[in-house]
Order: C-alpha cells, then sequence, then structure tokens
C-alpha cells in the first residue's frame, strides 16, 4: 500500500467534526474482543452508511484529532500463544479481509485498521453481529429496525467496482484511460477541461475519488477504456481478447494469426471486430452480372456474438478471458463463466448479465442490443445466409459458442438439422408468427417438391420434445417451441 495515500488518508479522517459510525480513533487501547467486536460493527456500519470500509485508527486523540502516536504493534501483538490478527480472522464471519497497517505520519507512529463494509451478510465476532450507537458497540440483534436496514443495503461483490488503480493523479487517469474515445463513444463532445473530464468519466463509474485529491480508476473504467490493460495487474490483463486462426479445421494445424488484445473492450472493439472480419474466408458467389465475395460469416453475427462473450463473461474467473478462435469451417466464442441463462433459452428469454453496468454502458455506446441478447438478430442473419444452426455450449466453467461455415443441407448433420428446427421456431414465435413446413424448407433451401424432408425433421424435433403443435384441435397450424 502507498505510505503517502495512507497519510493522506489519516489526515481526511482526522478532518471528520467528530467520530462517525464507520470511524473510530485510539490511543493504545487494544483489547482483542473489543477490537473484535468493533471489526463487527465498523463492517455493518460501513454498509449501512454507503461506506466502501470502515476505520480505527490508533495514535490520534479521540476528541482533538491530533496525531499523538501509538505503541500498538499489529504485527507483533498475541492472544495467548496466537497470533492477533489469525486470531482475530477466525472469529469474524462471513470471512473480512481487514488489514493493519503501520504509518510513519510526520506527527508520529498510527496504525489503521480497515474493514471492508459488509456484503453477504452482517459480520459477527463469535457468531454476534454488532454495530456502534455512540459511543457504545451493543448487539445487533437488539435493534432490529437496524437489523432490517442492514439487509436491505447488503449486496452481493460487484466486479466492476473494484478498484483497478488506487490513488492515481489526475494526469495518471488521463494518460492511463482512453478518455478521447469514450466522449466519441457516448457521443458527447469532449469537455474544455479537466474537471468536466473527470465529472463525465466518474458519473458513469470509470473513476472514483480517492483521498488527497488522487484518484481511483474503477475495473469497469479499465476493462472498458484502459490504454493497455497490461498497464494493470495481472488479473485485469488476462482478461484481454485473445483472437486465433488456423490454417485448418482443428488446433493441430498452423496458426496464421495470432492477437493478444491491450486495449479495454470498449477502446479496442471496432477495431477488434473489423480485423476479424478482415480474416475471416470469403466465398464467391456469382450474382446475374458479377461475382460477389461474402464472408464465411455474417459480419453483423461476429459483432454480436463478440460483445456478448466481452459482456455476459464471469469476471472473477482468474486467469482467463475471451478467446476467439477461426477455423476454416467455423469460429468458436469462448468465455469464462457458465451462462445465468440455460443455453437452449439464450434466444428468447432476455439476457440476465453478472456485469450489469459494463451492459449498461456498452449497450449505451451501442456495442449491443438495447432490448434482449441480440442472439435472435444473429440467429435471423444464419437462417438468412441458410448456414448451419449455431451451437450454444456450456463448459464446466465457460460459455462456448460455434457459427458454422456454409455447409448444404446434404452436408448437416441430424443433430444440426433438429437444432436448426428448434430455432427456426423460436424466431417465428418472436416474430408473431409460427413455423410451418413451407417456412422450415424456406429456412433449410429445400426444393418444396422435397417438403418431405422437413417433414421428417420436424417430426424428429416433435419426439425430442423441443418443439410441439401450436394448437391441439388444429394440427396445420404450425408449431411453436416445446416450452411456448
Amino acid at each position: 500500500m502507498n505510505e503517502k495515500r495512507d497519510i493522506d488518508l489519516i489526515d481526511e479522517l482526522r478532518a471528520q467534526p467528530a467520530e462517525l459510525p464507520w470511524l473510530e480513533f485510539k490511543k493504545n487501547n487494544v483489547d482483542p474482543d473489543g477490537i473484535g467486536k468493533r471489526c463487527s460493527a465498523l463492517s455493518n456500519l460501513a454498509r449501512l452508511e454507503g461506506r466502501d470500509c470502515g476505520f480505527m485508527l490508533w495514535g490520534i486523540d479521540d476528541t482533538s484529532h491530533e496525531v499523538v502516536g501509538t505503541n500498538f504493534d499489529p504485527a507483533s501483538f498475541r492472544v495467548g500463544n496466537q497470533e492477533f490478527q489469525l486470531w482475530l480472522a477466525q472469529r469474524l464471519q462471513p470471512s473480512v479481509a481487514f488489514s493493519f497497517r503501520t504509518v510513519a505520519h510526520p506527527d508520529g507512529r498510527v496504525v489503521i485498521l480497515e474493514v471492508p463494509a459488509a456484503t453477504s451478510a452482517p459480520v459477527g465476532f463469535n457468531n454476534i453481529a454488532y454495530i456502534r450507537i455512540g459511543s457504545a458497540t451493543p448487539k445487533l440483534a437488539d435493534y432490529p429496525e437496524r437489523y432490517i436496514k442492514l439487509i436491505k443495503c447488503l449486496r452481493p461483490y460487484t466486479w466492476e467496482h473494484g478498484i483497478a488503480r488506487r490513488y492515481a493523479s489526475g494526469d495518471e487517469v488521463l494518460d492511463l484511460l482512453d478518455y478521447a474515445q469514450y466522449f466519441r463513444l457516448i457521443r458527447h463532445p469532449l469537455p474544455d477541461n479537466r474537471a468536466g473530464i473527470f465529472e463525465h468519466l466518474e458519473a458513469d463509474g470509470l473513476i472514483s475519488r480517492d483521498v488527497g485529491e488522487k484518484w481511483n480508476i474503477t475495473h469497469l473504467g479499465a476493462i472498458l477504456f484502459a490504454t493497455r490493460l497490461d498497464r494493470f495487474d495481472a488479473s485485469l490483463a488476462r482478461k484481454a481478447v485473445r483472437l486465433v486462426v488456423y490454417d485448418g479445421k482443428n488446433r493441430a494445424e498452423t496458426v496464421t494469426h495470432r492477437l493478444d488484445g491491450h486495449k479495454g473492450y470498449a477502446a479496442g472493439f471496432e477495431g477488434l471486430v473489423d480485423y476479424i472480419n478482415g480474416l475471416i474466408p470469403r466465398n464467391e458467389h456469382i450474382g446475374i452480372a458479377l461475382r460477389v465475395a461474402q464472408p464465411l460469416f455474417p459480419e453483423l453475427a461476429v459483432r454480436e456474438l463478440v460483445a456478448n462473450a466481452l459482456i455476459h463473461q464471469d469476471m472473477t474467473v482468474t486467469g482467463a478471458g475471451p478467446q476467439i478462435e477461426i477455423f476454416e469451417d467455423r469460429m468458436e466464442i469462448t468465455n469464462p463463466g457458465r451462462p445465468l441463462v440455460q443455453a437452449e433459452r439464450m434466444i428468447d428469454l432476455p439476457p440476465r448479465s453478472r456485469n450489469e453496468a459494463l451492459a449498461s454502458l456498452m449497450r449505451r455506446m451501442g456495442f449491443c442490443e438495447e432490448q434482449g441478447s441480440g442472439l435472435d438478430k444473429v440467429i435471423a442473419q444464419v437462417e438468412l445466409y441458410q448456414l448451419p444452426p449455431p451451437l450454444f455450449r456450456e463448459g464446466a466453467n465457460s460459455m462456448q459458442v460455434i457459427l458454422y461455415g456454409p455447409r448444404k443441407f446434404a452436408d448437416m448433420t441430424p443433430d444440426e438439422r433438429v437444432r436448426a428446427c428448434y430455432q427456426h421456431a423460436v424466431l417465428k414465435l418472436l416474430s408473431g408468427e409460427r413455423m410451418k413446413n413451407a417456412t422450415l424448407c424456406e429456412r433449410f433451401g429445400i426444393d418444396p417438391k422435397n417438403a418431405s424432408q422437413a417433414s421428417v425433421i420436424i417430426r424428429k424435433a416433435l419426439e425430442e420434445g423441443i418443439i410441439k403443435v401450436a394448437d391441439a384441435d388444429h394440427p396445420r397450424a404450425g408449431y411453436v417451441p416445446g416450452w411456448a
């Protein structure tokens, strides 16, 4: 931790007019049980007060707030034969990542105890949760109105709000984040002064105020607008997009192109999609008078699938980021984390994202659909190109979408034909229509004279229960997905 920041933090806390529910000053009081109870109270009150952390400072006079110094040494302090910090950690439930820091303040030695705000449940000491009321530390259970309020305030950890770079100067923020691209993407004129720039970045949660007139860059700010992700810590740098292109149909073939992205997702998205589309093989189709080169995969489908992989990944999965692999006959897009929606329902159900702030800002900037997941557009493009149906596949801790290149109906597998039938039924339902034998023939490019081929596929899909007759009393009314 930066000691200059800790000195600024101490001075900012001392400047408070009095002790606060989340802030307490001590001289040399080192009663272990008392510290444990206050850890519980500070964590719970920090959440109630909307703070990220609570603090206890030794070496500060609690009346004048002057630095008086302390001889408390948390590193050497013991309870019985056990190190104090280990003793304390074992008695706080749920586990809290508190930290003690000894600071050589210009006016004397100060010890800071920083306690993160409660997240999933009230924090207890020896299985009892505490709060602070004035200078007292009573049990939370004795104040049911405060307990109810705390439960309402508790929220799960939100990755986007975490800090990627702490205590950064204004110049560092402007150097680390592509703020010009941010204003271009939100379609707002670039302010003519730094205060205006920081005001917008802060309003969108890309930065937050730190002590000493410094700034914190949030995970959201870094992952979207970093000029280089590798200028942040390794866990964030590993979230960069990786692109690999193979000269063949499997990973044993020669790698012709490899790109390890280094920009934030929003800052580099347009360039990434353009680069991918430039690498995609093209097929020549002969029109009435001209040869027309068409990409193997629809460009709109590529854009939507890449955006979905970035937005809906599980950011807490360490050592992994989105990966795009292009083969001779398909494209595989993989992102960390199992999906929050069943794979077979991704087309029709509204998306559920772990990264709501990221998804909201990406939608605002036009990278993905405002309503829905955009996957219905992907399916529509696939059908327009009469491609094999995309495959949505869940892994143990990942999600993968496979987009296939052109293949004749005769070359599609039975499973692909049935999957295409289901996706076609979903698309028709979303359009307020119903799938019929004729529409399925059109989707596959089957000559109406051979409509029996579509009938075989429909019969198989009915047997598997993934589609059903729309109206049992009128079998010719068409078909809908099995869950409709």
